[in-house]
């Protein structure tokens, strides 16, 4: 059914391009699932925001910061889509950790505890720019340091905010209660990124 949905939404395109600033395998599939035609345009800004930022504050800058850097390469019929996402717990941000004892560190410190998961989007053309946003709130039992210690070896999540991927390993033994969107945590959260779409071809 989301096929034949967004098949219409790519019928309405009307030569209209989308664009994916990111080279994040999880945000093409999501796209690709949707049937959406897109070209991969990466941004490769350096993600360092202004302290001072919270929550979903640093999302959205970082999503803006990664449009603005690829925003003259757009031609007058493409829209850019960036994204950033942000593991937020406690008042602190945790990003993409650097080897295997940041890792732990990390999700020692999420262990048995509820989490924020935040996605900003931003759409941006030539003339206009605008940014979406939606959080989801994650339980993490209570694993063992040789739980997560496996975890971390079998899947080297240095990659993911937060220190995992939600679509592993620690998402089938170690998640307890999810709200909001399953596909959010993953890397994008696609009912947000339809809706918005449908709405700029509506306007275009």
């Amino acid at each position: 059914m989301l096929k034949v949905i967004s098949a219409m939404l790519k019928d309405r395109l009307n030569g209209l391009k989308i664009i994916l600033g990111s080279s994040s395998p999880r945000r093409q599939n999501f796209l690709k699932s949707m049937g959406l035609p897109f070209e991969i345009r990466p941004s490769n800004v350096e993600e360092i925001y202004p302290e001072g930022l919270q929550a979903v504050e640093i999302s959205d800058y970082l999503a803006k910061l990664k449009a603005d850097s690829l925003k003259t390469t757009l031609g007058p019929n493409e829209i850019l889509i960036t994204s950033d996402t942000v593991v937020w717990h406690k008042g602190i941000s945790h990003a993409k950790p650097a080897d295997e004892q940041e890792a732990f560190e990390m999700l020692k410190t999420l262990n048995n505890d509820s989490h924020e998961v935040i996605t900003s989007v931003c759409f941006s053309t030539k003339k206009t720019q605008r940014i979406e946003n939606c959080i989801t709130e994650v339980t993490l039992t209570d694993m063992t340091d040789e739980e997560i210690r496996h975890y971390i070896s079998e899947f080297k999540p240095f990659d993911k905010a937060g220190g995992y991927a939600i679509q592993e390993w620690i998402g089938l033994v170690g998640i307890s209660e999810i709200k909001g969107s399953y596909n959010n945590v993953v890397g994008l959260p696609t009912h947000l990124v339809y809706n918005t779409l449908k709405d700029l071809i509506a306007r275009a």
